[in-house]
């Protein structure tokens, strides 16, 4: 996303868009954008520097760390924020910023259940609280050998 200087005004401006996911320059077979990357950002210039705040995302295609199946996942970058001083140029190129964040966002591990309405396969199963746990093997005297040690004098 390219923002003209020029053409901003005095109490800033909105700029509402989609780039192509190319930007994110993503070469993982498990890590593949699907969507173009939206923008929704307030872009102002304050004391030699600009600004932008407002929100990025991109749809992405991962594959689950556990039972290896390829799942949809939206990374949305809610609090997108930016401060730069100008460098003298025109034009300023926010693609860096917005591509590092995007990236930031997406999970380590990810899991094909990150939001609840998917049970992994792959995941152990979660004990469930009705059960009651196995009884407790029999508690021994632990210090009691400590007891039978006989020590010598001289």
């Amino acid at each position: 996303m390219k923002v003209h200087l020029l053409q901003i005004p005095p109490e800033g401006k909105h700029y509402e868009g989609e780039d192509p996911n190319a930007i994110l320059d993503l070469h993982e077979p498990d890590t593949k954008p699907v969507s173009p990357v939206q923008y929704a950002l307030d872009v102002g210039l304050s004391d030699g520097g600009l600004f932008a705040t407002g929100e990025v995302g991109v749809d992405m295609e991962l594959r689950c760390v556990t039972c290896l199946e390829k799942f949809g996942y939206p990374v949305r970058v809610t609090d997108f924020a930016l401060q730069m001083e100008l460098p003298g140029t025109e034009t300023i190129d926010l693609t860096e910023p917005i591509r590092e964040d995007i990236l930031l966002a997406l999970p380590a591990h990810p899991h094909c259940d990150w939001n609840g309405e998917k049970q992994c396969p792959g995941a152990f199963p979660t004990p469930t609280l009705d059960v009651p746990p196995p009884p407790l093997a029999e508690t021994r005297d632990v210090w009691g050998a400590l007891d039978e040690i006989k020590f010598k004098s001289k």
